[in-house]
């Protein structure tokens, strides 16, 4: 029989964290089919995300020339 020896490693194994912190946010109802059309079912969040991160941007150069 194979021996493998046991890691006394106290970090676990499997995908690093992604600095990420999740909220609730409600979109009008049709929203999410629209996002689903266009990016996918499983792209939803991370085109959220670039939205948001997108309209900040925005918002935060037109506040700093004003």
């Amino acid at each position: 029989m194979t021996h493998f020896p046991i890691s006394n490693n106290p970090r676990r194994m499997g995908r690093p964290p992604l600095k990420v912190k999740p909220i609730l946010v409600r979109l009008p109802e049709g929203m999410p089919e629209r996002i689903d059309a266009l990016v996918g079912k499983n792209k939803r969040a991370e085109f959220i995300r670039q939205a948001v991160e997108a309209e900040l941007k925005r918002r935060e150069k037109s506040e700093a020339s004003e």
